[in-house]
């Protein structure tokens, strides 16, 4: 077993992964939560479609990726949150017309460029080699911009999650927080979309909520518990796909699926037991 973790920590592209990885996942918990209690899940899928796009086009121009797709992920979140409130295109419409274009132009894009070869293989569902140690450091700082910004907004988002009306009559700005939280949600997408792949990332933001919430009853408990299970089963997954040599973003989601089934049945034990 020693020999084992010794080997796994000895690779650098796992380490960087396991890095990325880890704060994606931290990241995506804590911002899930209140994305499926608001009924905003589906986000992360249309913007993990949207940074399909705008990667696709900077592969092409040889561009930077992740400079090009944040400011596109985050003007895509801001046009999605316009359209669900202010538009007779509403919610999941406004989320399935923007990610089918932004994907249609991406793969275009893909095939007028490299081809449809292993590179749009790894855009769609993550590849661990694809992490430079580039897009580490990028990682990390925005990792570190989403949780603090999380953190120290914490008690707003709470507030907009559970009652956005009674949020606004108590004179919060309920539409900044919110877009705050499309803001955030977007940096996640585009810095773990390289690792997970743009059809997996959003199982980062849906798993973990919806596990936690199988056992607990409160708003910081859910948060705590989540963020706890997206670390674990991350890492686990990354474990598994590097002794089974299976892709490290389907065995990430696989062990979160294996969490939510425990987690329900654990939960129904515990109702019983009440």
């Amino acid at each position: 077993m020693i020999d084992f973790f010794v080997d796994f920590f000895s690779y650098h592209f796992l380490n960087r992964a396991l890095l990325v990885g880890v704060l994606v996942s931290l990241c995506a918990a804590l911002l899930g939560v209140s994305l499926v209690l608001k009924r905003y899940s589906m986000i992360g899928d249309g913007l993990s479609h949207v940074s399909f796009g705008a990667l696709s086009i900077a592969v092409a121009f040889h561009w930077a990726p992740l400079p090009v797709s944040i400011p596109v992920v985050m003007a895509a979140a801001f046009c999605l949150l316009r359209l669900s409130e202010n538009s007779k295109i509403k919610g999941d419409a406004a989320i399935a017309l923007i990610s089918s274009s932004a994907l249609a132009i991406g793969v275009i894009v893909m095939s007028f460029g490299s081809g449809m070869n292993a590179d749009v293989y790894n855009y769609m569902f993550g590849s661990i080699l694809a992490v430079s140690q580039s897009d580490v450091w990028i990682s990390v700082s925005l990792s570190v911009i989403v949780l603090t910004l999380y953190a120290l907004f914490y008690n707003k988002i709470f507030s907009v999650t559970f009652d956005e009306n009674f949020a606004r009559a108590t004179g919060t700005k309920a539409a900044l927080y919110n877009m705050l939280l499309a803001f955030l949600t977007a940096i996640t997408i585009v810095i773990g979309m390289r690792l997970m792949g743009a059809l997996l990332i959003s199982s980062l933001i849906i798993f973990p909520a919806l596990t936690s919430m199988r056992v607990c009853r409160s708003f910081q408990g859910v948060v705590i518990l989540s963020a706890a299970i997206a670390v674990v089963c991350f890492f686990i997954g990354l474990l598994l796909s590097f002794l089974f040599s299976t892709p490290a973003g389907a065995s990430v989601v696989v062990v979160n699926l294996m969490a939510l089934v425990v987690f329900t049945l654990l939960g129904k034990c515990l109702r019983r037991a009440r």
